[in-house]
């Protein structure tokens, strides 16, 4: 499944993109009096091949796992605390059930890796590979059957929720200690030093920082991740929901569909997309910066601006689900606005 996803990602329409902003120059507005919703619509033009972008439904899909390396002390919560979550989401009482309300949005939850047996619920899907990663400090996180199952999962979550109508979608994350996959991952790929890239996560103090980072740089002197060979750096410091995220943002690049980016850990797992294939940074957007210090720099190197800095890291796909909107109001100003001719406008 997945090299055949890899071969479709075909890259986003520059021509559409030109046309766009042309458009722009000509509706009832000073050209670019509307900053940078103007150059999101212009995006999302070049993405659905069309002059006139349109948000015809959004889903947000939180891809939930644990983590092997929690016994390592990286976390200020414990691992049950990933089980309580989900359940939280399926009762509606967490941030991103609000902000889903608040932006129109389908909320799924995925049981990629949960370390439980969770209830049947209408909006868990149950996919679960195996009840966590492994500790990366003593083996590879997973191994390459479970991380092709991991990928296999996100891939197919996306092309169900685009199948039943969403061209907009959200990943969000649930795993407790799935910041110290990430900075790994973010570290190993981007060739920076786990100190730059590794912060407080759930809020571990001074000592419990010092103790994320020698995890990581043991993890990272242990394994000799490649960064020319993703899957591998995926598959031996990664997590079950990362894995999933990535084959999430494969599948809606290989059907054409945007992907609003929330934080540092889902971010971690669009490295990884980018790196199997360049092409999918056209279909990927930044929602937020987050307070973790890596965040930044998976950013600049996917080549991607945040649209706002509101202080956020909780994950969940809060920061991308709060942009929704800002989105809707980027297709619709693009498509929706008369011309100056179309109004019967003088023009400047």
């Amino acid at each position: 499944m997945l090299e055949n996803v890899l071969a479709s990602i075909r890259p986003v329409d520059a021509d559409a993109a030109a046309a766009a902003r042309a458009r722009h120059d000509t509706l009832t507005k000073p050209p670019g009096s509307l900053g940078k919703l103007e150059a999101l619509g212009v995006r999302l033009a070049a993405v659905q091949r069309s002059l006139k972008p349109h948000i015809r439904g959004a889903a947000i899909a939180v891809f939930a796992g644990d983590h092997g390396v929690t016994d390592a002390g990286v976390s200020a919560y414990p691992r049950a605390v990933t089980e309580q979550m989900v359940l939280n989401f399926l009762g509606g009482g967490a941030a991103i059930n609000a902000l889903s309300r608040v932006a129109g949005a389908e909320l799924w939850v995925v049981d990629v890796g949960v370390d439980a047996n969770l209830p049947e619920h209408p909006t868990l899907i149950q996919a679960k590979v195996r009840r966590g990663s492994r500790n990366f400090l003593h083996e590879p996180a997973l191994t390459d059957l479970e991380l092709s199952e991991a990928l296999d999962v996100g891939i197919r979550v996306a092309n169900h929720l685009i199948d039943n109508g969403a061209n907009l979608l959200v990943g969000g994350d649930m795993g407790i200690g799935n910041s110290t996959p990430a900075a790994a991952i973010t570290a190993a790929l981007t060739g920076h030093s786990p100190a730059l890239v590794t912060g407080r996560g759930t809020g571990v103090d001074d000592a419990g920082l010092r103790r994320k980072v020698e995890v990581i740089e043991r993890a990272l002197a242990k394994h000799q991740p490649d960064p020319n060979n993703p899957l591998s750096v995926l598959a031996a410091l990664g997590g079950l929901e990362i894995a999933a995220l990535t084959g999430f943002y494969l599948g809606a690049a290989s059907k054409q569909v945007a992907v609003i980016l929330d934080g540092f850990i889902v971010t971690s797992a669009a490295l990884v997309a980018a790196a199997l294939n360049p092409e999918v940074t056209g279909y990927l957007f930044a929602s937020h910066t987050s307070q973790e210090p890596g965040h930044l720099i998976q950013l600049n190197a996917l080549g991607l601006t945040p649209l706002f800095d509101f202080q956020m890291r909780l994950g969940e796909g809060s920061g991308a689900a709060l942009s929704i909107p800002l989105f809707k109001s980027a297709a619709a100003v693009l498509s929706e606005m008369a011309t100056f001719g179309e109004a019967g406008v003088a023009e400047a």
